[in-house]
């Protein structure tokens, strides 16, 4: 708050020590609905030719300072009216504008399907767009949210502060094959290699529109945009002036199956922007969010060494989804599979979540249609990540700075992000470590953390096995105890202090994340279409340079840097043939990474029109995924293996591509041989008789992921207002990241004759001759994934608005192996269905949403892809809003998840639960 507070205070002092340029006049009024005669809020005003606007409060009044003297010309428009020019003369008194009700509201301007601005009637491919509008009407809390009643899209909540979308397939909670922008900038951490999504980025307050791409975009915004884009843009300050606010108090936790109490939600949000002149521009954002995140708190055994009908609390080898450290398992002579006591994770992590985020703009009018705009974005954040373990991004932290030259035909913009871990920690990794400070051998003195883990199971063996005064023989319950004695507690100052400790130690040694990574990113587009007259072209490219810093915990840059650099251009043409009724588009692209071949991807696309109001599309579309820079770099040495990424000068000099065994092989070899030398065979001959078991590996280099998809679909008004869209996808996928273990000898693994090498052989059987990698490489195998979307927006009678969508997805392994394609992760079916109507009396508005998705498997490195069920669910979202003009105010009440349905939306991440709140917004209180 105390963030919040200087940031307001600052922009209440930029706007009062800066004059104005010139001798000023004002020019003030009211903007109705020329058919209810109501008031419109949010309608914007602004002086044609200059660059002063603003935008009407919540009783639809205006005014406007400028130095511009004489006549006037106003613009007025408002989404879902029709735009009016008014005039105004020196000496005009308050003005009246009626807008018209739009015949054609249902067709909005979108600009990411073809990076300029066309119909979304129009659009080459399927295209959805939320404005500052439909936020303000939808049923969800916040724009984000909002997002989930879009077709096609897939939502996966990882906790309140973190969640993460996606289209047509391939999901996951850290998604790499997703592109989100917020004003051209990506949002990806450095680090991570993936769009870090609602955690930083705008608040809705600043939030202008959202346009969503599902389906590859790599042909014209580069190789993460694989399986679609989200393209955000935040409010210019010229148009959109003034001081907003946003308060939201709510809670969650209502009837929490975990048995605890509800809890308090909080999130404050202020935007501030003026006008300077006639050129210049600033506007502050800040926003904060507070609460408590749901709980993982499934404790499911899912040990996969036990026979499933004997999982469960009883299990002496249980491995709990949530609870971390009884992932250590042995199988004991004549007792069987125990594993070690764990944590819940409930005891290890941070649910006391927040989000920070800071921002602000200054925007330079060079000349009527130039723009000079420096922002700084700013954001920390705390948050519940389900990876291949579960992660605390604990105030993780992303700053971005862009500068940005744009004019009418072109721009260019270069931007810098830069992320800082700080205290993140691996929330499995610290139940195992806390595991291992505390363990007694069996005179009673703590051992070492690197003998704990053995020294435990002799523990329960000699209890178990009868062999401790005072233990019952053959009782796991007693033989469990008994090795758990010393074993600290959650909640009492030793284990407090072990945790701490170990979340400040980065590295294999400790359950810190490290990292202070950065990416810099240059890029530019022109639009030719004004000089060439006879068609549309466009054309750009960007380049890009990581550079990576985990201090040596996660990739090998103590001494040697690792910097990254790519790039890319694009072109694309299109014309209109047929008296403007035919629509052609191509564009290609082609973009080179240091370390990887180049990669172009085509598109090309067909809008066929017969009228105005109906609309055919069909398109070929390709997209490709470089690995991320973390794929190419991690050398991470975990004991019994290397995780070793791909890149050349990753491997050199390790020879774990060029000479090494494929496990599958090794493991073949080893129990041969064990079985020769246990019957008496002499070592030697045993050795020699299995060596030609052994397969060298042939695991190909790294390449980028690709496919290929063609689509057809109708857009079309089947009267003014009535809006049909559908769309049938069918895509190839290939070249899928996978990982391969192989196990490297010291010795050369062939002879020069081809045969596997003796020596190779004997290194195989000595741990201390012997290394074991895993590789990053790509499968041959090809799958593909079809899928039907359609969506139909009714305007009825009194302002009275219905919007249903359905989306059906298939997935089609083919002949692949199952093991080398990512897992889908996404319902067969969902739908969503949405009454609102904003105006159902002059003062009362109100939504509900309804969100309905089938059961599937969730497939998760979390678990090592095995399944986990994620049940079928239905969700409703509802608000009511009342608008009190005279205080400039709309309050809202609402729920998210309106009946309190806990549902696991990845597996192994929390039951998401309702969230019930009131919101305040005070908007344009000062011009």
């Amino acid at each position: 708050m105390k963030l919040i507070s200087f940031v307001v205070a600052l922009a209440m002092t930029l706007a009062t020590a800066l004059p104005g340029l010139g001798q000023s006049r004002q020019v003030s009024g009211v903007v109705r609905d020329a058919q209810t005669g109501q008031s419109l809020a949010g309608a914007s005003v602004t002086v044609r030719g200059t660059a002063t606007g603003t935008a009407t409060d919540a009783g639809g009044r205006f005014t406007i300072t400028t130095t511009k003297q004489g006549k006037l010309t106003l613009a007025v428009s408002m989404v879902g009216q029709e735009t009016q020019t008014v005039s105004v003369n020196a000496d005009s008194k308050p003005l009246t504008v009626s807008l018209q009700r739009a015949e054609n509201q249902l067709n909005d301007v979108v600009v990411a399907a073809s990076r300029v601005e066309e119909s979304i009637l129009r659009s080459p491919v399927s295209i959805e767009k939320l404005d500052a509008r439909a936020v303000q009407r939808s049923a969800a809390p916040n724009y984000f949210e909002a997002l989930n009643n879009l077709k096609g899209v897939d939502m996966v909540t990882s906790g309140l502060t973190y969640r993460q979308i996606n289209t047509r397939g391939f999901n996951s909670t850290g998604n790499t094959r997703f592109l989100q922008l917020i004003d051209g900038m990506d949002n990806q951490s450095p680090g991570l290699g993936w769009a870090v999504a609602n955690q930083y980025g705008t608040s809705d307050l600043d939030l202008e529109s959202a346009e969503l791409i599902p389906g590859a975009a790599s042909a014209l915004y580069g190789p993460v945009a694989f399986n679609g884009l989200l393209y955000i843009r935040t409010k210019n300050p010229f148009q959109h002036q003034g001081l907003s606010v946003q308060q939201k108090v709510g809670v969650n936790h209502v009837n929490d199956p975990t048995g605890d109490s509800p809890k308090p939600y909080t999130e404050t949000a202020v935007r501030y922007a003026k006008v300077i002149g006639n050129r210049l521009a600033f506007k502050v954002n800040a926003s904060y969010l507070k609460g408590r995140d749901w709980y993982a708190a499934d404790y499911t055994d899912i040990d996969p060494n036990t026979n499933p009908e004997l999982r469960g609390a009883t299990n002496p080898g249980r491995n709990a989804l949530n609870i971390y450290g009884d992932e250590v398992a042995q199988t004991l002579p004549g007792i069987g599979r125990v594993s070690r006591t764990g944590y819940r994770e409930i005891d290890l992590t941070n649910y006391d979540v927040y989000s920070l985020k800071l921002g602000g703009a200054v925007h330079y009018r060079i000349g009527k249609q130039t723009e000079l705009i420096y922002a700084l974005n700013f954001g920390q954040a705390t948050t519940n990540y389900t990876g291949s373990s579960r992660f605390m991004l604990n105030d993780f932290q992303l700053t971005q700075h862009r500068l940005e030259l744009q004019g009418k035909n072109f721009f260019v913009r270069a931007y810098s992000t830069a992320e800082n871990s700080q205290n993140s920690y691996n929330t499995r990794s610290l139940g195992q470590l806390i595991n291992r400070t505390w363990v007694r051998d069996l005179n009673g003195n703590v051992v070492t953390p690197d003998k704990a883990d053995a020294t435990w199971f002799a523990r329960y063996a000699a209890a178990f096995n009868g062999q401790v005064s005072g233990q019952t023989a053959r009782n796991h319950d007693m033989a469990r105890a008994f090795a758990d004695q010393g074993r600290l507690l959650p909640g009492s100052t030793d284990f407090d202090r072990e945790k701490q400790r170990y979340i400040g130690i980065a590295g294999l040694q400790g359950a810190g994340v490290l990292s202070k990574s950065k990416l810099y990113h240059v890029e530019g587009l022109y639009d030719f279409t004004s000089a060439l007259k006879f068609m549309s072209v466009q054309a750009g490219g960007n380049v890009r340079y990581y550079d990576m810093n985990s201090e040596g915990t996660l990739f090998d840059d103590k001494v040697n840097k690792i910097r990254v650099a790519e790039y890319g251009a694009f072109a694309q043409a299109s014309k209109t043939l047929l008296q403007d009724k035919l629509k052609l588009t191509v564009s290609g692209r082609y973009d080179k990474n240091q370390n990887f071949v180049g990669n172009f991807t085509p598109r090309a696309s067909a809008v066929f029109s017969p009228s105005d109001a109906h609309h055919f599309r069909a398109s070929y579309q390709t997209g490709f995924r470089n690995p991320t820079v973390p794929d190419q770099y991690i050398r991470l040495n975990v004991g019994p293996i290397i995780i070793l990424g791909a890149a050349p000068d990753n491997t050199a000099g390790l020879n774990a591509y060029e000479n090494s065994f494929t496990a599958a092989s090794v493991g073949a070899f080893g129990a041969a041989f064990g079985q020769a030398v246990g019957s008496g065979t002499p070592f030697q001959q045993a050795l020699m008789a299995n060596k030609d078991k052994l397969v060298k590996s042939d695991v190909p280099r790294i390449r980028a992921e690709q496919s290929q998809s063609f689509e057809v679909g109708y857009k079309g008004m089947l009267t003014s207002r009535l809006l049909f869209d559908v769309s049938y996808y069918y895509g190839q996928y290939r070249n899928f990241l996978v990982n391969q273990v192989v196990i490297r000898p010291n010795s050369a693994v062939l002879l020069p004759d081809g045969t596997v090498n003796p020596a190779a052989a004997a290194d195989i059987l000595t741990a201390a001759n012997r290394q074991a990698f895993q590789l990053y490489t790509n499968a041959a195998d090809r799958v593909s994934a079809d899928g039907v979307s359609a969506g139909l927006t009714a305007l009825l009678n009194r302002g009275y608005r219905v919007e249903a969508n359905g989306t059906w997805a298939r997935f089609n392994i083919m002949d692949a192996n199952p093991n080398n394609i990512p897992a889908f992760n996404t319902p067969c079916f969902k739908s969503n269905v949405i009454l609102s109507n904003d105006r159902l009396t002059n003062r009362l508005g109100f939504s509900v949403a309804w969100h309905w998705q089938e059961a599937f498997d969730w497939f998760g490195t979390f678990t090592e892809n095995r399944p986990g069920r994620i049940p079928s669910y239905s969700l409703v979202d509802a608000q009511a809003s009342y608008r009190m003009p005279a205080l400039k105010t709309i309050l809202k009440v609402g729920g998210s998840n309106l009946f309190n349905n806990y549902v696991v939306q990845a597996y192994g991440s929390a039951a998401v639960g309702g969230l019930y709140y009131v919101s305040l917004t005070f908007d344009q209180g000062l011009k």
